[in-house]
């Protein structure tokens, strides 16, 4: 086997496993480090009601789901190529279920059946591209400029993260849609 897909296959399996975690931690804690979440009194909130409660800032969150499990569906066109197309949405799906379970289990979040519509729909869309793409230019081409693409877009967010971690910063959504980012004492 050529040197540079091998080299490629381990850069995107290491990047694909990166970019679940920062999805993980994301989803569940929001980008903060504090785990006193643990330990706090939380009510569990639970929507089994597709799109029910859709306003503008709701409509972020859906296409921000949506927009986000993209790169997931196309890295794992890219690492799971013996998978069939359907066992790699299910592989999507169940993330996308796991996550929100594991928000109701924990009490960290809202458990909404739209997240698991959006991200699936979003992670579809990922798949559907790559093997439209595939059909179209050299699955080695392909591969290679996905998991530079990755590599890429990998570094400003791991600085991105860095900070928060570093000095406190986190991401809060504030009202009429701006976003608000504000440094607190860890």
């Amino acid at each position: 086997m050529n040197i540079k897909v091998v080299l490629v296959k381990k850069i995107s399996k290491i990047l694909l496993a990166t970019y679940l975690l920062i999805l993980l931690w994301l989803v569940l804690f929001k980008f903060k480090v504090n785990f006193s979440v643990f330990s706090d009194n939380h009510t569990r909130n639970l929507n089994l009601i597709p799109f029910a409660d859709l306003s503008r800032d709701n409509l972020r969150d859906v296409i921000y789901n949506f927009v986000g499990f993209i790169p997931f569906g196309l890295l794992l066109g890219v690492t799971l190529k013996r998978t069939s197309f359907w066992r790699r949405l299910a592989y999507i799906l169940l993330f996308s279920l796991a996550l929100e379970v594991i928000q109701f289990v924990l009490a960290l979040g809202v458990m909404d059946i739209t997240d698991v519509f959006t991200n699936a729909l979003g992670g579809l869309l990922g798949l559907l591209l790559y093997n439209l793409s595939n059909k179209n230019v050299d699955t080695e081409k392909l591969d290679r400029s996905i998991t530079i693409t990755g590599v890429v877009l990998l570094i400003p967010s791991v600085i991105f993260l860095s900070i928060v971690i570093n000095h406190g910063v986190r991401y809060q959504s504030a009202p009429r849609g701006k976003i608000r980012l504000e440094r607190q004492s860890l």
